[in-house]
């Protein structure tokens, strides 16, 4: 079975709801219909061709999920691009690692939930702004805007994390690394 093929069958939810029945422990079709709120018959079209595609295992009366074999599927869907290479830059092996689960390409495809990986990016994203110069809000939301379309949690992120400062008409660096990256920002120089 292709991935395309189960995902084409997953996207019916009493599909899924079955799938996750027997996902959750082997039952037999019976049982799986009674947990995804189906017939018998539709748990079996549902089962059917995943037994046929090496996803689920009959044993006896009991249906499986086989877990190798979905993960198997999921290598076969696209992935993402890696970071771009200036991206990475003036970064740690360890913050590198981090930025390749969050970046594709040179776009934040998440902002991460857990702060430890959210300073991580904040780190990155700090880098950009150029050490004594002094940024209006839409440069600020222009250069955020680049990696993600909601700059404005950025901004936010970065004045509450204490990378950024700001005063009632500009923001500038207050915090984090400095290192010199290719296509760096330019803002009007601090007074």
């Amino acid at each position: 079975m292709h991935a395309r093929d189960f995902l084409k069958l997953v996207l019916d939810p009493r599909r899924l709801a079955v799938i996750g029945a027997v996902a959750a422990a082997p039952r037999t079709a019976a049982e799986a219909a009674a947990a995804a709120g189906v017939t018998e018959r539709d748990a079996l079209r549902t089962l059917a061709p995943l037994v046929q595609g090496g996803i689920v295992a009959r044993e006896g009366d009991a249906y499986r999920l086989l877990s190798d074999a979905l993960r198997e599927l999921a290598a076969d869907l696209p992935q993402p691009a890696p970071p771009a290479p200036h991206v990475l830059m003036g970064m740690t092996e360890a913050e590198q690692q981090v930025l390749a689960r969050f970046f594709s390409g040179e776009r934040l495809v998440e902002i991460p939930a857990t702060r430890s990986k959210r300073q991580v990016v904040l780190e990155r994203l700090a880098l950009d702004v150029e050490p004594g110069v002094r940024y209006d809000e839409r440069e600020i939301n222009d250069l955020l805007r680049r990696y993600h379309d909601d700059y404005t949690s950025l901004r936010r992120y970065l004045v509450d994390e204490g990378f950024l400062d700001r005063d009632g008409r500009a923001y500038w660096r207050s915090g984090g690394r400095v290192a010199t990256l290719p296509g760096t920002s330019t803002g009007q120089e601090a007074d």
